[in-house]
């Protein structure tokens, strides 16, 4: 079992950052691929990143790439989710989620209760 608790959300306004973190339980962190997640009013769950479990993988939806960045520390079981250039479509429910298998499909195995990200113009 996975505990994942995600923290760094807020307001920002176009243009800026902001830097998601997902903290997550148990020892085998290591042994998951970790992906973020978003969620819009009345759209579907995207992915936005995702990393395998060393770190050496890594995938990105083509409207954040350049912009977003995904990393992960095992000996601190953290997965983070870089975000410049912020524009006001990046407004969502942000989550991170883990699987065995890297994926891009919103099939993992473990949800965080996510976090609201909200950009204004």
């Amino acid at each position: 079992q996975v505990q994942l608790v995600e923290s760094g959300g807020g307001l920002v306004q176009a243009g800026g950052s902001l830097r998601l973190s997902c903290a997550a339980s148990g020892r085998t962190f290591s042994t998951y691929a970790m992906g973020w997640f978003r969620q819009a009013p009345g759209k579907e769950r995207e992915c936005v990143a995702a990393i395998g479990g060393s770190g050496e993988i890594t995938f990105y939806a083509d409207s954040v790439k350049g912009r977003f960045t995904i990393s992960r520390g095992n000996a601190k079981n953290t997965v983070y989710l870089q975000m410049n250039s912020l524009k006001t479509e990046n407004t969502a429910v942000s989550y991170c989620a883990a699987t065995r298998l890297i994926a891009t499909t919103p099939r993992y195995d473990y949800w965080g209760q996510g976090t609201q990200v909200t950009v204004s113009s």
